[in-house]
């Protein structure tokens, strides 16, 4: 006669959270229109208006100095942008077109706008806590790319999905940045230090309350054979 094994201490090890908690559906929605309006206005203002016409008069020469880094950070966290919500829909999740998807998302998006990103933030304006702070953004969100990435490959399925939502939560800085910059400036507040604290604002917290979302989540046995991440 048969019997199962139970569960030893080792395999307490491959305990991971299951599906990360979905947000509730109004708050998803407005994530997703956040997201979908902040990379309709990314291609509008950097396809159709002059380099730096939008912007602060303050980062117009920081824009013009590298203009090519500029439209390729831009548009390839645009590109992040929309893809994004499309990629936590849970039926379209191991289909053909998620996993296109996620390559351009991966590939183009964080890759390329990660890369940029990351040269752009020794010049960026603010001085050194905004470089420091938009530099650890840069390298947060191309790390946490890069481990969903291998976590996929080696069919950590669960793992993937945590890191693609940390990741995701970083891409939306583009988002928060975006809220912050205007208040900052309809409250008065003085535009060089506010934006150096925006440049940690705009993504610790999301990170954080992506971490939040990930602990909140059920667990399950996974038997799969990987530490959780």
């Amino acid at each position: 006669m048969s019997t199962v094994p139970l569960p030893t201490q080792d395999d307490a090890l491959h305990v991971l959270p299951a599906v990360p908690v979905p947000l509730p559906p109004p708050l998803r929605w407005l994530v997703a229109l956040l997201a979908f309006g902040v990379a309709g206005y990314a291609l509008f203002a950097y396809g159709t208006r002059p380099l730096g016409s939008l912007v602060h008069p303050d980062m117009m020469a920081s824009f013009r100095g590298h203009p090519w880094l500029v439209y390729g950070h831009v548009f390839a966290a645009a590109v992040a942008l929309a893809i994004g919500p499309f990629q936590f829909v849970t039926g379209g999740r191991r289909s053909a077109w998620h996993r296109a998807l996620g390559r351009i998302y991966l590939g183009v998006g964080v890759g390329l706008g990660g890369a940029c990103g990351l040269v752009l933030a020794f010049s960026a304006h603010g001085g050194g806590v905004a470089q420091a702070g938009f530099a650890l953004l840069a390298l947060a969100w191309l790390g946490t790319g890069a481990r969903a990435l291998t976590a996929i490959l080696r069919g950590a399925i669960d793992a993937h999905r945590r890191w693609m939502l940390r990741n995701y939560a970083l891409t939306l800085a583009a988002v928060t940045l975006r809220l912050y910059l205007p208040a900052s400036m309809l409250a008065g507040l003085d535009f060089d230090r506010s934006y150096a604290a925006i440049a940690w604002l705009c993504w610790v917290p999301n990170l954080l309350v992506a971490q939040w979302l990930l602990e909140r989540a059920p667990t399950r046995l996974t038997g799969v054979g990987y530490r959780s991440t």
